[in-house]
């Protein structure tokens, strides 16, 4: 294949006549219009939006509650919560490597109980990456590298089982359950001979046995990388970035059991559904990448490398100008489908920049001065665009986001870096001052 976005499939690509459509939908008694294309084009099916939305004009997340405080009883400390998930009651769980402790709080913020503790017997876990998910029957499930397994406790806190961790390794790619009830978690390939594989998923059954694995598409795609290497006597050491504001490919699973991914050096998304492949996409005009806002980036990027090769220089592609049509994907549980799209950076006050320290070889690293809003571009799992959801300043993508309808719980960070767990729901509109 020559074009770099392709993706195997198997099927001949075959254009067919090309469809304009318009929706005309109301919230709050207005109404908007979305106006698309609909192609079909060899088994894939295209959604393309033209103009207009669902939603009668531009959303924001307003919060609604907020746990943690900079200082108090313990239980509403947050440190460093690497972990996130959302009971069917809306009781929440966190889990913070600060500590470590798994928590959980009721529906209005109230914490009831930690669950668990430190170590390796039943009920306990050990360097866990936090990866979290509620089962279909209520059991809370906790990935544990540490001790190479899963943990799971039942609705009430009670050690419920565990199951074994096939590799034990560490990812920051979240855990995803079906309406089945299979999870599903990163595999990693062990034969080095031959080329990387892309992304894998394990499954696994209710009952903890190890199911297939699932490839995600294979894209023809290789992202623009800067690499620096340290070879001294029999030691090695190696770091291989992406370059920053370069497309990558991104991914995400639906609970419907299908993946959801594209590369972003275009506005297209792929839905792998079982009954067949959708394709979104959306016209929208590149965001330029500020000149102060690459001179910083790249100084970001020419201090990280130097930490391995003090005398690295570039070795990659330069920076690009604009910046990738999106920059991840996440699937709600309703099977909506949130793509954080790329927005016009912005500077951070000064009396906000966090000056890192000094390292032990003297070097003074460089801080971060730029800063970019997190906003969502919504849509349907037909296709259809609902509309753009901009997110506050602090809202943070790690852990990964709950989203169920239009309520959103995430891991918010103020100016002091103090985390708070928040819940949000979207509203129409500009937010109030």
């Amino acid at each position: 294949m020559t074009n770099s976005q392709n993706v195997r499939t198997g099927g001949a690509l075959t254009a067919s006549l090309a469809v304009a459509l318009a929706a005309a939908c109301g919230e709050a008694g207005a109404a908007s219009r979305w106006v698309a294309e609909i192609d079909t084009v060899g088994d894939t099916i295209v959604v393309r939006t033209i103009s207009g939305g669902i939603w009668a004009g531009e959303a924001h997340l307003a919060a609604d509650l907020r746990i943690g405080q900079l200082e108090g009883q313990d239980e509403y400390l947050l440190g460093n919560v690497t972990g996130l998930a959302v009971g069917p009651g809306g009781e929440m769980f966190i889990y913070d490597n600060q500590g470590p402790s798994l928590r959980k709080y009721d529906v209005d913020g109230r914490y009831l109980a930690t669950i668990g503790r430190e170590g390796g017997g039943p009920g306990e876990y050990k360097d866990s990456d936090g990866a979290l998910a509620i089962l279909k029957d209520g059991r809370l499930v906790l990935r544990d590298p540490g001790n190479a397994r899963f943990q799971l406790w039942a609705p009430d806190g009670q050690p419920a089982g565990e199951w074994r961790y096939v590799g034990g390794f560490f990812t920051s790619t979240p855990m995803f359950v079906d309406t089945a009830g299979n999870t599903y978690t990163s595999a990693v390939d062990f034969n080095f001979r031959g080329p990387p594989r892309g992304p894998r998923l394990a499954i696994y059954r209710p009952d903890g046995t190890a199911a297939d694995t699932i490839d995600a598409p294979d894209w023809d795609f290789e992202a623009p990388t800067i690499m620096a290497e340290n070879i001294s006597g029999q030691s090695r050491s190696r770091s291989v970035n992406n370059v920053p504001f370069s497309p990558t490919e991104q991914w995400s699973f639906s609970s419907h059991g299908y993946f959801v991914a594209g590369v972003s050096n275009r506005y297209a998304i792929l839905l792998v559904r079982p009954e067949g492949l959708l394709r979104i996409e959306r016209l929208d005009a590149p965001v330029a990448v500020d000149a102060s806002e690459k001179a910083n980036a790249e100084e970001l990027a020419v201090s990280n490398m130097r930490r391995v090769d003090s005398s690295w220089k570039w070795n990659g592609p330069g920076i690009p100008d604009t910046k990738p049509a999106f920059q991840s994907i996440r699937v709600a549980e309703d099977a909506r489908i949130w793509v954080r799209i790329s927005m016009p950076g912005e500077r951070i006050p000064e009396d906000e920049v966090d000056v890192p320290a000094r390292r032990p070889d003297g070097v003074q690293p460089p801080a971060r001065r730029w800063r970019e809003p997190v906003a969502f571009d919504v849509f349907e799992p037909d296709g259809r665009y609902v509309g753009r959801v901009r997110a506050p300043t602090g809202f943070s993508m790690n852990p990964a986001p709950v989203i169920r309808g239009d309520t959103v719980w995430a891991i918010e960070r103020d100016a002091l870096g103090v985390q708070r767990l928040v819940r949000y729901h979207v509203r129409i509109g500009q937010p109030s001052q």
